[in-house]
């Protein structure tokens, strides 16, 4: 198979399918398919007929032995600096500090360009490989950040990230807000001035998403604004919401009321918002408010929640629960946030943190966070063709070998590639018809030099964490190692 962009392709004789039930509204298995692929998108999904002529003019790929699903949909992740974490953000390491942990690093480390760029290769690779064939890539712009979207063949919607403050901590336990309300608005109109630069060049395959950064972080009236122009111009709207006690605490002082009410208040909760993370509801015990109206909130005005579960869960904290939040009607996707860019595997902790944090095995399952990952996901970005394999859906598909060890026996394959074998076993992966995932390889990002890159500006980056953290401190005092250096 090669990459150059083929006019029709036939997947011949899937051992399975993930097919979209549009009747009943929900994916569903079907075997031994035939799967054609013209100009970009799926023009059938029917029974195989080993007597059938063969099409003149299309190339044949043996889809036996796999399984054929459609391409995960990452809606939250930061791609371009979370890579540089590695063995650092992992654990707070600092008992004083682990409410403020989310913050203490975002605060005192720094990457530079070199190491961005390599960030993003490998993440973006990461991605691939696990089969996400879209993602809402949430950044600091810098150079060549277009370029990597390009080379990679993804769907990226990009979302130059914009604020009117920044956080600060003063002591253990204490965050302050720094508020520059000009530089927030200048830093919105080169937000919309560069998605029109992705948008032009992308291809069909790059978009934009409109991104203040942090509930907390963006001024009212900037708010407003920015979901005025994403609405005005069908563009998706995120932002971070609900994703930490001190952010709660502090939109309670500042207001009166919870991060989700004000949202809702200011017409931010709508079907083309995508809220990260929103765990810290009223009703979260570490909150304790008085109300109980969040949850109702985000189901009524159809907002969708980028359910992000490693993160939270390395801090000791998490949604409740996945369940809980898709019964009430709460759209849901999810997305990784942070390394490592694994869809599969945080589908995978989704199920098991829904099921420990009720009591119930019915909070998640296999269905509904594959649900999230594909359908979810696409909706909440104003994609319904997107995330579902039928005819007329655009052809972004993912073919999982059978005979990985992990997947052995293959009774119910999607069981065992969330449960058991995830990336491992991932072998081809196919954006709008073209391949863009060959034998578990990207074919459009060249990894060379890349790991000693990122090690060496993750190395300077803890070398120069002194120069911005509150107490002067090195990043191996902020992140130490997890066991003593003898």
């Amino acid at each position: 198979m090669d990459n150059r962009r083929q006019e029709r392709v036939l997947l011949r004789n899937a051992d399975w399918v993930v097919a979209w039930d549009e009747a009943a509204g929900r994916h569903c298995y079907r075997r031994g398919v035939d799967l054609l692929v013209a100009e970009g998108r799926i023009a059938a999904l029917r029974p195989h007929d080993a007597a059938a002529p063969a099409d003149p003019e299309a190339e044949i790929i043996e889809a036996r032995g796999f399984l054929v699903m459609p391409g995960l949909v990452n809606a939250h992740t930061h791609p371009t600096h979370e890579p540089s974490y590695r063995g650092v953000r992992e654990d707070h390491g600092v008992p004083a500090h682990y409410n403020t942990g989310l913050f203490e690093r975002l605060v005192a480390f720094r990457l530079d360009l070199a190491g961005r760029q390599a960030a993003q290769k490998l993440a973006y690779a990461e991605l691939l490989a696990c089969g996400v064939t879209s993602v809402v890539d949430l950044s600091a712009p810098f150079e060549g950040w277009i370029d990597g979207m390009r080379a990679a063949g993804l769907r990226v919607w990009a979302g130059p990230v914009f604020a009117s403050a920044r956080w600060a901590l003063e002591e253990p336990e204490r965050l302050r807000w720094d508020w520059d309300p000009a530089g927030g608005r200048a830093a919105f109109q080169r937000a919309l001035a560069l998605l029109r630069e992705v948008e032009a060049q992308g291809g069909g395959l790059l978009s934009g998403v409109i991104f203040p950064a942090q509930i907390d972080t963006v001024e009212e009236d900037l708010l407003r604004e920015a979901m005025a122009v994403a609405t005005e111009t069908g563009r998706p709207f995120t932002t971070h919401i609900a994703q930490a006690v001190l952010e709660v605490q502090e939109m309670l002082r500042r207001h009166g009321t919870t991060p989700i009410q004000w949202a809702a208040q200011l017409g931010l909760l709508a079907p083309n918002s995508i809220l990260g993370h929103a765990i810290f509801l009223d009703d979260h015990p570490q909150i304790g408010w008085h109300t109980r109206r969040d949850l109702d909130l985000l189901a009524e005005h159809g907002a969708t929640v980028a359910h992000c579960p490693t993160p939270f869960a390395r801090y000791g904290a998490q949604l409740r629960d996945f369940g809980r939040y898709s019964a009430r009607g709460v759209r849901m996707a999810m997305g990784t946030d942070c390394a490592p860019h694994n869809l599969i595997e945080e589908m995978r902790l989704a199920i098991l943190l829904a099921r420990t944090g009720s009591g119930r095995l019915d909070a998640a399952n296999v269905a509904s966070v594959f649900h999230a990952a594909t359908v979810g996901g696409a909706d909440g970005l104003g994609r319904a063709d997107l995330g579902r394999l039928a005819p007329g859906m655009a052809a972004d598909l993912v073919m999982v070998s059978l005979d990985h060890p992990q997947m052995v026996p293959a009774r119910d394959p999607l069981r065992a590639l969330v449960f058991h074998a995830a990336d491992r076993a991932v072998r081809h992966v196919f954006v709008a018809g073209q391949q863009v995932l060959r034998d578990g390889r990207p074919l459009g990002i060249d990894l060379t030099g890349v790991a000693g890159i990122i090690a060496d500006s993750q190395a300077k980056m803890l070398r120069d964490a002194p120069q911005t953290d509150y107490r002067g401190r090195t990043g191996d005092v902020i992140a130490p190692l997890s066991l003593a250096l003898r």
